[in-house]
């Protein structure tokens, strides 16, 4: 009786693997051990890094709002405080794109933050 070796399921198995490490450079895109560590690592650090963005990105856009305010006069901290005491509800992401796009209503936003602080 001859001897299985599973050939199918591990060449599809292999191919599926090879396939997910093109591009890789040199052993790792043509070598199943080798690509299959890469790829098993690849997947650990594109979970780890779409919670990475999210942080990234926020930090970007009070970063950006922060030199709105500096234009403007006012420190990031009390020009968002202000906005939470003007019942300005705006999220960073929008604040950010409104400091570069449309700087004058931003400027708007700003005296609104600080009549509401009161300075």
């Amino acid at each position: 009786m001859p001897r299985a070796v599973n050939g199918t399921r591990r060449t599809e198995r292999r191919k599926k693997i090879l396939k997910q490490a093109k591009g890789y450079w040199g052993r790792r895109s043509t070598n199943f051990r080798a690509a299959k560590d890469a790829v098993a690592k690849a997947g650990i650090y594109s979970y780890r890094d779409r919670k990475v963005k999210k942080r990234e990105f926020r930090r970007l856009w009070i970063t950006r709002i922060s030199a709105g305010c500096k234009l403007n006069g006012i420190n990031y901290s009390q020009f968002m405080n202000g906005l939470l005491k003007a019942d300005i509800e705006l999220n960073r992401k929008a604040l950010s794109n409104m400091a570069i796009e449309d700087p004058k209503a931003f400027t708007t936003l700003v005296e609104q933050s600080k009549t509401a602080l009161g300075v």
